[in-house]
């Protein structure tokens, strides 16, 4: 969202010129403004939750292009699998257990770390 809204000048995340071609949108200031109206639509209109495919992957879109992402990711994409949810493609880390592998630092308060006051003295 913030990507759109307030472009960078440099190191885009976003082939803008190519959105706004596949948009058929002539200027950035358009694509903002579609935007804006797009995202205040759907929050008017919808029972809109998050989308984990959109908001936690890295790469989105179609699988010649997630497969690009990860082979210029090398080494970093290590672990990472490719994933299809209807139409769409996504990159994503493997998602392991939390404290799967690791015993707790701080584990349930025992009797002898307590101290026993009286109210009423």
């Amino acid at each position: 969202y913030n990507e759109l809204r307030n472009p960078r000048q440099r190191y885009a995340l976003i082939d803008y010129k190519r959105l706004m071609d596949l948009l058929h949108i002539s200027t950035v200031d358009d694509l903002r403004n579609s935007h804006k109206k797009w995202v205040e639509e759907i929050l008017k209109t919808q029972n809109y939750v998050r989308e984990s495919k959109w908001s936690q992957s890295i790469a989105v879109g179609s699988k010649s292009f997630v497969e690009s992402i990860k082979e210029k990711l090398g080494i970093r994409a290590k672990g990472r699998k490719v994933a299809d949810s209807k139409d769409l493609y996504h990159l994503r880390e493997v998602q392991a257990a939390y404290n799967s592998n690791f015993t707790p630092e701080n584990g349930v308060l025992s009797a002898k770390n307590t101290y026993l006051w009286s109210v009423n003295s």
